[in-house]
């Protein structure tokens, strides 16, 4: 009786991108081969749940810096803390 070996499983998600840049480009093509109709159904939730994963990082990367903003003083941008 041949052993079997447990498989990975790729319900995983990734790690986020470094920057909002690579996220919007990332989420930009999950968005073309959702559009396209032509995921099997495993992978259109997968795609789903990572393009929802990197919409929250784009709107709290876009929300530090409206943050980061609003602190600004005369010519002196101020460094914003995300912790409150």
């Amino acid at each position: 009786m041949a052993k079997s070996t447990p498989q990975k499983t790729t319900d995983a998600a990734p790690g986020l991108p470094e920057t909002y840049e690579l996220a919007l480009q990332e989420l930009e093509r999950l968005i073309v081969d959702l559009e396209s109709g032509q995921l099997p159904l495993d992978q259109l939730l997968s795609s789903y749940q990572r393009g929802a994963q990197l919409m929250s990082f784009c709107k709290g990367r876009l929300e530090a810096v409206e943050n980061q903003i609003k602190v600004l003083e005369g010519n002196e941008l101020k460094n914003w803390s995300a912790s409150k």
